[in-house]
């Protein structure tokens, strides 16, 4: 069997991040998350470039026109959506999946999914740098190894398992 190598190194690849100033404490956490990962994991700052949007459903157009650009290697996006009182939590979840689902099945450049959607804010400020760790990071990290991962899936994989 072979194996197609797990790569998580940022060195010389080029991301745009996306990210929702709507619940702008927990975005700016899993913005900082993200940047701190990508350039721990190599990345140089000028090959990062941030696209603020007003809230989570504006986050596939914008991670469309990046991806489409031809500029990057791999796209993030973040933002947070706490459920509330009204059925808008489960519109904004179903069209930001179903528009993020769509930039990469159009483009073919990776995108994390870093979208959170909880039930309240403390769920999202445990996931935004407190006890459950930065997933900021956690997305950073998955469009690094897919970014990687989708140069190399045209060629067959060299590592035997």
């Amino acid at each position: 069997m072979r194996v197609y190598p797990s790569v998580i190194d940022a060195t010389g690849l080029r991301f745009a991040v996306v990210v929702a100033r709507f619940n702008h404490l927990i975005c700016v956490r899993l913005l900082e998350g993200c940047t701190g990962e990508l350039v721990a994991r190599g990345a140089v700052a000028g090959d990062i470039d941030v696209a603020w949007v007003p809230g989570a459903y504006e986050i596939p157009l914008a991670a469309r026109v990046m991806a489409k650009s031809g500029r990057y290697d791999a796209v993030v996006t973040l933002g947070a959506v706490i459920r509330a009182g009204t059925p808008h939590f489960d519109f904004v979840c179903q069209s930001v999946t179903d528009g993020v689902r769509e930039v990469v099945r159009d483009t073919g450049v990776p995108v994390a999914f870093g979208v959170l959607t909880t039930n309240d804010v403390d769920q999202a400020l445990a996931r935004a740098g407190g006890p459950e760790g930065n997933k900021g990071a956690e997305f950073a990290r998955a469009a690094i190894e897919m970014a990687h991962l989708c140069r190399r899936l045209p060629a067959p994989p060299e590592v035997e398992a």
